[in-house]
């Protein structure tokens, strides 16, 4: 097969400035089709006060933010400026990472584009509803709507085989793939200068051990686990100095629970960390990186420490341990204090033996995204070749418009329980929709003013989409006060109104 050079969206719902995993490789994925193989263009949801200085393009489409907590914003993919531009693109190919806006995104493109979608599971979503949707019937339905957007896709990609089985668990029964993620780190130490100025600015004792977590502040990440088990370390009488790296909603409380067990003086949180070089530094310095998180479907710090030579201790049975050998390439413990504890402290007595672990995680984990995004662009030609020869063009162009008619169908039943918890949920953010329709209805002759709202904030805050007043009003005529409401509440709280 000869290898073409393909024009590749890449759509997710997070995108720097968010840090995590999947905005991660979302990004990475753009940079490295862009500099070695073909074109890429991200779609992504709008925010605040975010250059988009990148070698390719980004596409940002309308959000609200709907969860502090997860410090998130939901993007609303129905905008018709952005399709339009999204289907100028001329992309071969879609790969969406997230089942949510960007699938619906990426349906919607298929339709006016003729072109296949693949789709990779990042997230166990089962943890991330029971987080966010308290509700049983919104959790059905958001899983429901999470299965469609899945089963919709032409190819299912997972990032470990522990992913894959919890998708499985959703009721997804097609086939996938496993297409691991990589890391922008090279292989190597990290800055010595950068090394010596952390442990200068910490107080680090020369030959003290060093315990690194980089990763959101979130419990659901093991810290508790971690803090556990290193208040039975002290108490064995080894000393050591333990460092959080990150930022998140549970940073307060993760913090206050080091102080209750007496581990204030020997943990260092630092907030988060976005000059990767730096990141790399706190990799290089630590003697073991702590990462006891059963939540993560792949890991990506894992290949970052294995980058720096770093060795990992892992929770055994972990989709971060799947590609590591207990002994060889990492330690692995039980999901237990105790049993962590003992892992800790024979890195501890064995500096020797770690630091041979370390240099064969190197050799044998790592994992950059060069290599990581050649291997998934291969298999994209695959895609595309399968996708165009298996039905003529009228034939997919039916498939996707009854596709269409399906998730307009789909969204309208997720949008009613999502407004109903958005009720319950979000009473912040203003007004509720009922008053927003009556509004809506009894002053009419004022839909002139909220268009002004509309065009200032797409002039402060999208000036490169170019959007028309003609083609708002048209649009916005047309589209139900239920799919926009939420989205012009937020606006309006952004413009103090």
């Amino acid at each position: 097969m000869i290898k073409k050079r393909l024009t590749v969206g890449i759509f997710n719902d997070s995108f720097p400035p968010t840090i995590d995993g999947v905005a991660n490789a979302a990004a990475n994925y753009a940079l490295e089709i862009q500099k070695n193989h073909g074109k890429a263009v991200v779609a992504t949801p709008w925010y605040p006060n975010t250059p988009d200085d990148y070698p390719y393009q980004v596409i940002r489409y309308p959000s609200a933010m709907v969860s502090k907590k997860l410090g998130y914003r939901a993007g609303y993919p129905f905008d018709p400026f952005v399709v339009n531009r999204l289907r100028k693109a001329d992309m071969d190919l879609i790969h969406t990472h997230c089942p949510f806006a960007s699938a619906v995104l990426a349906r919607m493109l298929r339709f006016s584009s003729d072109i296949p979608i693949v789709f990779t599971y990042h997230t166990k979503f089962d943890i991330e509803f029971q987080k966010v949707l308290p509700y049983d019937p919104v959790r059905a339905a958001s899983a429901r709507f999470l299965l469609s957007n899945i089963n919709a896709c032409d190819e299912v990609w997972a990032v470990s085989r522990g992913a894959g089985e919890n998708m499985r668990a959703f009721g997804y029964e097609g086939d996938y793939i496993i297409m691991e993620n990589g890391t922008d780190f090279p292989k190597g130490a990290g800055n010595p200068r950068l090394v010596d100025r952390i442990r200068r600015e910490h107080s680090i004792e020369p030959g003290l051990p060093v315990f690194l977590f980089v990763g959101r502040m979130m419990w659901y990440k093991g810290n508790r686990l971690t803090i556990d088990s290193l208040k039975i370390v002290k108490e064995r009488g080894y000393r050591f100095k333990m460092l959080f790296v990150g930022d998140g909603y549970d940073r307060p409380e993760i913090q206050s629970y080091v102080e209750e067990r007496g581990l204030s003086e020997d943990c260092i949180f630092t907030g988060a960390i976005y000059d990767r070089e730096m990141v790399r530094a706190y990799f290089t310095l630590a003697d073991m990186f702590l990462f006891p998180s059963t939540y993560d479907t792949n890991g990506i710090v894992v290949s970052e420490a294995a980058a720096c030579a770093c060795p990992s201790l892992l929770i055994e049975g972990s989709c971060a341990a799947e590609r590591v050998v207990h002994m060889d390439t990492a330690l692995l413990a039980k999901e237990d204090a105790a049993d962590l504890a003992d892992a800790i402290i024979f890195a501890c007595d064995h500096p020797e033996v770690m630091k041979r672990i370390g240099e064969a995680a190197a050799e044998k984990v790592y994992l950059s995204w060069e290599d990581a995004v050649a291997i998934a662009y291969d298999r994209y030609q695959t895609v595309v070749e399968r996708y165009n020869s298996e039905n003529d063009a009228q034939t997919r162009r039916l498939a996707s418009l009854n596709d269409l008619r399906k998730l307009k169908e789909e969204f309208g039943f997720k949008l009613d329980y999502f407004t109903e918890f958005m009720r319950e949920r979000q009473q912040d953010l203003g007004a509720k929709k009922d008053h927003l329709r009556d509004l809506y209805r009894i002053k009419q002759g004022q839909l002139g003013v909220k268009i002004e709202h509309l065009l200032e904030f797409y002039r402060e805050k999208q000036e490169g989409l170019g959007i028309k007043l003609e083609n708002i009003l048209e649009y916005y005529r047309d589209v139900p006060e239920e799919m926009w409401g939420d989205l012009l509440d937020e606006i309006k709280k952004q413009n103090g109104k």
